[in-house]
């Protein structure tokens, strides 16, 4: 992949650090698969899928851990 679609993990705030975990997360996706009909299909599944959309949650929480340790966990 040539564009920079990550050119930091640096947030100005936890909010937007919480939104790049998210973004993070949803780039492994796409990248895993990159049909947007296939993934729009997939997602009438999980959408669902409680135990699915928890899974979701906990990967969304292992990234903001990521980038909250890259942000020194916004300290002053």
């Amino acid at each position: 992949m040539t564009d920079t679609w990550l050119p930091s993990l640096q947030t100005p705030t936890p909010e937007e650090g919480y939104a790049l975990a998210i973004k993070l997360s949803r780039m492994a996706v796409k990248m895993t698969q990159p049909d947007d009909a296939v993934r729009q299909q997939l997602r009438t599944i999980y959408e669902r899928d409680a135990a699915m959309l928890t899974a979701t949650s906990a990967i969304v929480a292992t990234h903001f851990q990521t980038v909250a340790a890259a942000n020194n966990y916004w300290k002053d």
